[in-house]
Parts: structure tokens; sequence; C-alpha cells
């Protein structure tokens, strides 16, 4: 989403309504994941994707349609579907696609777009089915919401399970009651921009920075000893941070969209950084060593004062086993394991699809 909004920005700019696609169901194979989105412009104008290219035209032109009434609509596409030849999913999958006009005056879509414009963790509740498709209600971690999906018990349903959507950070399909009837929600999680912070500036930081940032992470390196933390070395960084990394980390307010490495094999410099970490949300802790270091590691954390439940949150040895040896391998084995955790591909926590019956 965030990448659109200059787009549609530029779009209203110019007198152009605007309309959004969003994947939000996903049978078998898919060339994009849940979430995707490409806004569409009354011209016929299209950003962004829902499939790749296999059915974006006949979604502009859904799009259109829907901008011309003013109203939402659920799309189907998929090797079964009647459209299969011209439109189908060349990978044979099936995807549902929403389609809904963002109409300026529509305040939970507006404030949707300004925590994403200032990188706020941020959940849109979408209803797809039923009276009212494209009602919609966001949330807010400080328990602040915008607008309403129709139905009281519905808008308080979303609301008491706000806390796993803001913990997965991840987009998902959920069924509740409304009245006597299931209606289909679409739960659009718009986490902060992805940040990782590097403690510890040795060569396979400088190797992680350079995966990073091309994944689309902002990285922070943050090392006390001048001799490592050199723009030299660390010009490709997009912060270069000569102090003790747990004053940083500490005064930093880590979210759910950060994510800590230790990499210095130094326990005055790595323990109190993971202190630091352990006592936020980040996303990901990782630290450097074998399972021996590791071992001696737990100890001293535990003697520091950090519990069992913590300890359990560092990822350790660090990275997925790829056999990696050299630096810029072992770099990329971290960063794949960032990602999978990013991904909820690791001890995943999915939301799961639940009746509630109207109070």
């Amino acid at each position: 989403m965030r990448e659109l909004l200059p787009i549609i920005d530029r779009w209203r700019s110019e007198g152009k309504g605007v309309a959004l696609a969003t994947v939000v169901r996903i049978y078998g194979s898919a060339p994009l994941p849940l979430g995707a989105k490409m806004a569409i412009a009354s011209t016929g104008e299209m950003a962004g994707s829902v499939s790749g290219g296999c059915v974006e035209s006949a979604v502009v032109q859904e799009a259109l349609a829907a901008l011309a009434v003013g109203q939402s609509k659920l799309l189907v596409y998929g090797i079964a579907d009647e459209l299969a030849q011209s439109v189908g999913l060349a990978c044979g999958g099936t995807i549902e696609v929403f389609v809904t006009p963002l109409a300026t005056d529509a305040q939970p879509y507006h404030a949707f777009e300004q925590a994403v414009r200032a990188g706020r963790l941020a959940v849109l509740a979408t209803t797809l089915t039923g009276p009212a498709p494209g009602s919609a209600l966001l949330l807010l971690p400080d328990g602040a919401t915008v607008g309403t999906l129709g139905q009281p018990h519905l808008d308080a349903a979303v609301a008491t399970r706000a806390a796993d959507f803001f913990a997965t950070l991840q987009p998902a399909r959920w069924t509740a009651m409304a009245d006597t009837d299931p209606v289909e929600l679409f739960i659009d999680v718009q986490p902060p921009p992805p940040r990782l912070w590097i403690v510890g500036a040795v060569h396979i930081a400088a190797a992680l920075v350079t995966f990073a940032r091309t994944l689309g992470f902002r990285t922070i390196v943050i090392d006390p000893r001048a001799a490592f933390a050199t723009p030299e070395r660390f010009g490709h960084a997009d912060e270069l941070i000569p102090r003790w990394p747990q004053e940083v980390l500490t005064a930093a307010n880590l979210d759910a969209a950060a994510c800590v490495v230790v990499l210095t094999h130094d326990a005055k410099i790595d323990n109190p950084a993971l202190v630091a970490a352990l006592h936020s949300p980040a996303r990901y802790i990782g630290a450097l060593g074998a399972r021996k270091t590791h071992a001696k590691r737990l100890a001293a954390l535990k003697a520091l004062g950090v519990d069992d439940a913590q300890l359990a949150r560092i990822h350790a040895p660090i990275g997925l086993d790829i056999g990696a040896r050299r630096p810029e391998e072992i770099a990329l084995a971290i960063m794949a394991e960032i990602v999978a955790v990013m991904n909820g591909r690791e001890q995943a926590q999915p939301i799961s699809q639940v009746t509630v019956h109207p109070a």
C-alpha cells in the first residue's frame, strides 16, 4: 500500500477517481501474496498488481464499473473460471480480488492512508460479503477505531481480536456471524516499514546491509568500536551509530516491525543489546554464535534478569541452516530467516476463522 500512495495522491490531485483492488483469498498457488494491491484511476491507469499480469486487464474493467456506480465488488479468477482462457492464472491457482472505490470522504480509508503514510501499524477490517460489502473499520494499536462494519457486534468482535492482528502482522480472511448469516471479512494489516538493527560492524554486517536494503529494510548499524564503525566500511547503511547498542536500542522504542541481530561475539556488547531487544516487541531477535556459546550467553542473560520466555525469542544459532561458511553466506542465511519470520512461516500464529454470535 505504501508504494501506491504517491500515485493515488497524484491521481486525486488531477481530479481522477480511484479504486483499490486487493487479493483477499488464494486457492492453490498464486503469483502474488494475500493482500497484494493494485490502484486503478478512473481514466484506466493502474499501478501495482494483483496477479503479476494474469488478470489485471479484467480487474481494471471491473474497477471502472465499480467507480461508475460507487459500489464494491468481490471477484473470482482462476483456472476453473469461465474466463480462464483469457484471464486465467497461468500457475493454475484461483484468487479472489476485492475492488472498492476510494471515496475521499470515506473516513476509515482516509485514516488508513494517513497511518500508512506516517509509518504506523494499522489494521483495516473490511466486509466482503453480507448486506454492506465495503464497510470498513480501522483499528490502531492505542485502541482507537475509525468507521464501522455496519453492526455493533461485528465491530466489537473485530476489536477483541485486535491484539492477534497486531501480533501476526499478516493479512487474513476471517468469518464472523452477522445476525443470522456469516459475513466474510478481510483483515488488512499494514505494519510500519521494516527496520534491521545490526549490532556489530563486522564483515557479516556489511553483506547483511546489502541484502536487507534490497528487500526494502531500513538498516541501522551500531558499534561502539570506532575502528569498526567507519563510513568507509558502512557507507551503504542507512544509519551508522558509533555508540553502545543498549543505549541506542532502549531509546529507539523498538516496535513489532523491528528486527535485531547481534554479531560481535563480545558479551559486553552483545548481551546488554539483547536485554534491550528482549524487553521490546521486536519481531525478530538473532544472535551469532555456536550452540556452546549460546548456552553460556543464556546463563549470562538469566543473571541479568531475563526470563525463560524472553530467552526463547532469541534465534540462535542465527540464520537458516544452509551450510553457510563465508560472511556473505551467513548474511544470506540470516536474512532468509528474518524473511521467514516476517512472513509468518516460522512459529506462525495464523488467525483462525471463528464464529461470533450477536450480543
